[in-house]
């Protein structure tokens, strides 16, 4: 019986270990290329051996040449802002804007703090009027105070998302349908080349007027600026989804769809088990589409219909032509873009994590 060698086998254990690790790490590179963290990947890499100069390279290919980008543009900007003279001053730079965002924290803060004390203050009273009997003077006082900028931010996510799960609901059906009728696409096609062009701006005088001839109610579940926003970014929004939807049914192997007929499945089923799942990723596509366009849409639509959310913001801080005003706006131009980034990502995990897409 030949003898094993044990640095042979020490050796083979350690490879093993290492095929193990980079079967890990590979696995977490599509997760870190949802969240546009792929930068970490290499780094991963180089730490476990794997050719580091190689692996160097393409980390200064995902995080060194875009920080480089970044700073280049701060420095431009840093540059040329100054030579901009506006009705308002000088166009601010990264440093003014800075301060700004600092400065809407530290408000934000101020008025959290106020709205807790405020808060605290009347559950000591009601506390005090059921402790002598009088619950009937018991009352829920809201706070009045002014909006924190992080609440206008809230506002404006959650309203985002209200009108672009309306679009959904509405879209989806309806693109499955386009997509499975020839004689449904037809009805629908002119209508989505009609309307898919028109602006926010054309919609929301006739949704104001609408909604304010219907949600006639003052104290109703959703106030009518909220409403009004979230139908405009509705009726702009779900194009997208119903474009890609129809697509990527009208799409599907017509040897599925001749397996369904040999079987005889019902419609419930053909959509559930074969449509669905073979048009997810452009569903998906049209989604992020979607939730992009609504984005966009809201910030116009809450400066016309002053629903308290970054769109007011805005308009209000362009109306008070202050001396920080322009610096706050442009606070408000980096959150929105940001915000926009980060519902994308969440979009693309979604996916990933329903279709297992490699698409990037």
């Amino acid at each position: 019986m030949t003898a094993v060698d044990p640095t042979t086998l020490e050796e083979n254990d350690r490879a093993a270990r290492r095929a193990r690790l980079f079967t890990r790490i590979t696995k977490a590179d599509a997760w870190f290329k949802v969240l546009g963290l792929a930068w970490i990947t290499p780094l991963l890499r180089a730490a476990a051996g794997d050719n580091p100069r190689a692996q160097g390279r393409e980390v200064w290919r995902l995080l060194g040449v875009p920080l480089v980008a970044i700073l280049g543009f701060l420095a431009l900007w840093a540059t040329l802002a100054p030579q901009v003279q506006t009705s308002l001053g000088a166009v601010p730079g990264p440093a003014a804007v800075w301060q700004e965002a600092t400065g809407l924290h530290a408000d934000a803060v101020r008025t959290g703090e106020k709205r807790e004390k405020f808060e605290a203050m009347v559950a000591r009273r009601n506390e005090r009027l059921i402790a002598a009997g009088r619950e009937d003077e018991v009352k829920t006082v809201a706070f009045t105070g002014a909006p924190s900028f992080y609440q206008q931010i809230a506002t404006s996510i959650r309203t985002v998302f209200f009108g672009f799960l309306i679009a959904t609901a509405v879209a989806v059906p309806l693109g499955i349908l386009a997509g499975l009728s020839a004689t449904a696409n037809a009805a629908l096609n002119p209508i989505i080349q009609i309307f898919k062009p028109v602006s926010p701006l054309a919609w929301l005088p006739i949704v104001t007027m609408v909604v304010s001839a219907v949600y006639v109610t003052d104290d109703g579940l959703f106030e009518k600026s909220f409403l009004v926003s979230a139908i405009t970014v509705t009726l702009c929004s779900l194009w997208p989804t119903l474009i890609n939807t129809a697509l990527g049914v009208a799409s599907i192997d017509r040897d599925l769809v001749n397996v369904s007929k040999v079987l005889k499945m019902s419609t419930r089923t053909k959509i559930t088990k074969l449509v669905l799942p073979s048009a997810l990723p452009l569903i998906f596509t049209g989604l992020r589409l979607s939730l992009g366009v609504g984005w966009m849409v809201l910030i116009a639509a809450e400066m016309l219909a002053q629903n308290p959310g970054l769109g007011k913001f805005v308009w209000d801080e362009f109306q008070n032509g202050s001396s920080s005003s322009l610096a706050r706006i442009m606070v408000a131009v980096f959150t929105i873009g940001i915000i926009g980034f980060l519902l994308d990502r969440l979009m693309f995990a979604i996916q990933a994590a329903f279709t297992f897409s490699n698409q990037r």
